[in-house]
């Protein structure tokens, strides 16, 4: 059963035991909702983008979904799912009235405060307790994520596992090369080393000390910022 392989997961069994008492019986008020009956199915005709499922007692979320229809034959559809404790990817293809046991997901919201060695640490803006979300979950969302920041945090139970990041970052730019005078048009960029040590690539006309606005979910310059 899926409770039971929750369970018996390591890592989710570690993170329940750093929990508040009161956390702790929430979350295990939830597994045992689990081991007692059966969650709700999502079956392939509500396969979408975006779809929180149990995949082998761990949640994952559907990256792709592709509805191919054989000339002979059942429908099948091709689904990218990514592991959210993990972050590990994987293909699956599943058979016109298969289904699969439906992610208990929430969304929340978190105030970054720092990193450490084991992970991205958040308080819940609710209750003010202290979570930590591991790197591999908050995967390329951490990029340029900014002391303070409030981010939308996914939860599976009491578990954080995973973030989006506001959608802007201001940064400054601590390390570019000068390009030679006249050669700064607009469409030519260089790369440039920002105050948390990522590179982004910027106009030529972007020099050292200069704050710039970054797409934080794609990494892209967006404008200087005066």
């Amino acid at each position: 059963m899926a409770g039971s392989a929750i369970l018996k997961s390591p890592k989710i069994f570690d993170e329940i035991q750093q929990l508040s008492d009161e956390r702790k019986s929430s979350c295990a008020q939830r597994i045992e909702r689990q081991r007692e009956g059966p969650m709700a199915q999502l079956n392939t005709s509500d396969f979408r983008k975006g779809s929180k499922v149990i995949l082998d007692g761990e949640p994952y979320d559907m990256l792709e979904v592709n509805f191919v229809k054989p000339g002979k034959g059942q429908a099948l559809y091709k689904c990218r799912m990514k592991n959210l404790l993990k972050g590990t990817i994987l293909d699956r293809t599943y058979k016109s009235g298969d289904s699969l046991e439906a992610a208990d997901v929430r969304n929340g919201e978190g105030e970054f405060l720092y990193k450490d060695t084991t992970g991205l640490v958040f308080m819940d803006q609710q209750n003010f307790e202290q979570f930590t979300i591991s790197s591999e979950a908050a995967g390329d969302q951490a990029r340029f994520l900014q002391d303070n920041a409030v981010c939308v945090v996914l939860f599976w139970g009491e578990v954080a596992i995973g973030l989006t990041a506001p959608a802007q970052a201001v940064m400054k730019v601590t390390y570019t090369e000068t390009v030679a005078r006249g050669n700064t048009t607009s469409n030519l960029t260089k790369p440039a080393t920002v105050e948390n040590g990522e590179t982004v690539q910027v106009p030529a006309f972007v020099e050292m000390g200069d704050m710039i606005r970054i797409n934080a979910q794609t990494g892209e310059y967006i404008e200087r910022v005066r």
